[in-house]
């Protein structure tokens, strides 16, 4: 892992594995299935880090040797995937941590405005009992991720963490401008958007490459 001095609300997971899988993320060669995988697979394993501060507490469990004492964790955490983009990280994530909720918000972009427009919602009532992980595979001009996030916290949540896999510094910047206390962990920090409002070098449309509707 590594930070960046100009974005101290940013994780990037530098582990070789993870930027392995991130490269055939990257190839236009990839066939949608193969994109799914790969995103599910690269969720599951940045989910060890974005959790590592979850609150525990310790419990008695009885072994079939003896008794002793161990943690599991106290509060109950939720994953919202941003549709349909994050569904496949929601997987990944979920296929690790099975217990937790799961919340969905569908956010499209206007192509014009480039604004994010929400047309669905379906959220625990009780989000402050516990995190919340909001997961898009991609962070650009940073509309769609403060969006999400102030949806969040109208429905309760008070402990936000973000996962993302691409991310261009303009909507890190904008993130830290407006929510400096939610942690963003992405696996890659790309160069920066062009005038559409795309990652560059990106990897093109996650929606569209995860079910071939290139």
């Amino acid at each position: 892992m590594s930070k960046r001095p100009q974005f101290p609300n940013l994780v990037l997971f530098d582990h070789p594995l993870i930027q392995h899988k991130v490269t055939w993320l990257r190839d236009g060669q990839t066939s949608h299935r193969a994109f799914r995988a790969l995103l599910a697979q690269i969720a599951g394993l940045m989910v060890f880090e974005a959790t590592r501060a979850l609150p525990t507490e310790e419990v008695e469990v009885r072994t079939p040797m003896e008794g002793t004492r161990g943690l599991r964790l106290s509060a109950a955490v939720t994953v919202v995937p941003v549709l349909r983009a994050g569904l496949a990280m929601a997987e990944g994530i979920l296929e690790v941590m099975p217990e937790a909720r799961v919340g969905h918000l569908g956010m499209a972009r206007d192509e014009k405005t480039l604004q994010p427009v929400v047309y669905l919602r379906r959220l625990p009532r009780d989000l402050a009992a516990g995190p919340t992980i909001l997961v898009d595979p991609m962070l650009a001009t940073g509309g769609s991720a403060v969006a999400s996030i102030e949806l969040l916290r109208e429905a309760g949540a008070r402990d936000l963490r973000m996962m993302c896999l691409v991310a261009a510094p303009e909507g890190v910047e904008r993130l830290l401008r407006e929510h400096s206390d939610v942690m963003l962990y992405a696996a890659a920090l790309d160069r920066e958007i062009n005038e559409q409002g795309f990652i560059l070098p990106g990897l093109g449309d996650a929606g569209d490459r995860m079910y071939g509707t290139v």
